[in-house]
């Protein structure tokens, strides 16, 4: 009988990339990781870990193995979920994660909502973008996630994750009140082909969209300043040093004196996800906040 416990140990290597990174998610030395996965290989009579430069890679057993330790997992959680549906509510603790305007927008009011209709519910929040939602629900120390669906994203039927869509967010274009197109409902975006523009810095995922949709549009947007804060992006358009595509879902200070523009043509659009451990979305807890985000969204 093996262990399980060298079972999440090699999950975890192979989540984190490294027996180094694995071990201090797990609160281990990175010695006492590795003979965990080498006590696992003895149990299974197969090599785990293979030398690879200064560092060491799971074998093809390890990859193999991966593929049960994941539906194991899955099973377990799955095992869990149904015992605590047979309470009478939702009790106990929630955790969820999100990037800022799914906290603003989603999160913030689901726990309030929660709060109010499950009083032995107890439910926490927190702020963290899409990768570290990823690891807080790999780890347990987050049940639910609202993500942002972004390369470099675990793919939709990674085992290890329930990933289902949430909602579009479609971006419009922002322009300062003194801009030629203020009074216009709906745009066309080649009509800002030749305008300076405000994108992006290149780590942020909306940096991609706008590229795309100029680029579909059949132009390169003269980019002109680049910032990471949406807040920030909305203050350099108030100032009229250039236009920008802004998420509608993303919220503008009240003293900005800019316009939202429609996009007519096709508009690029920013796709949220809900995320959980495969195999826990029923539990009562997680179940209840799905209900409420999905009545919050229509």
């Amino acid at each position: 009988m093996i262990d399980l416990r060298r079972l999440g140990v090699l999950r975890a290597v192979a989540h984190y990339g490294t027996v180094t990174a694995a071990a201090r998610a797990l609160h281990l030395t990175p010695s006492a990781a590795s003979q965990q996965i080498r006590q696992l290989g003895r149990e299974l009579d197969v090599t785990l870990l293979e030398p690879h430069g200064r560092n060491v890679r799971l074998t093809a057993a390890a990859r193999t193995l991966l593929g049960h330790a994941d539906e194991i997992e899955a099973r377990w959680q799955q095992a869990e979920a149904e015992l605590s549906a047979s309470g009478d509510e939702p009790a106990g603790e929630l955790r969820m994660v999100g990037f800022p305007t799914a906290m603003c927008r989603f999160l913030g009011p689901v726990a309030a909502r929660l709060t109010t209709r499950h009083p032995r519910l107890s439910v926490r929040v927190r702020e963290a973008t899409t990768a570290e939602s990823f690891d807080l629900l790999f780890s347990g120390d987050a049940d639910l996630a609202v993500i942002e669906a972004v390369p470099g994203n675990p793919a939709a039927g990674d085992p290890r994750f329930d990933q289902r869509p949430l909602l579009d967010d479609p971006f419009d274009l922002l322009v300062s009140a003194g801009h030629r197109l203020a009074g216009r409902r709906t745009i066309e975006l080649p009509e800002v082909a030749g305008d300076p523009w405000i994108i992006g810095v290149p780590s942020d995922p909306a940096r991609a969209h706008v590229l795309a949709a100029c680029s579909a549009a059949g132009f390169s947007p003269n980019i002109a300043h680049e910032a990471a804060d949406s807040s920030l992006v909305a203050t350099l358009v108030d100032l009229g040093l250039g236009v920008a595509l802004f998420p509608r879902l993303a919220q503008l200070f009240p003293d900005l004196d800019v316009r939202r523009i429609a996009i007519s043509d096709t508009a690029p659009s920013r796709k949220f996800l809900t995320c959980t451990r495969r195999g826990a979305r029923a539990a009562p807890a997680i179940a209840a906040a799905v209900t409420a985000l999905d009545a919050l969204v229509r």
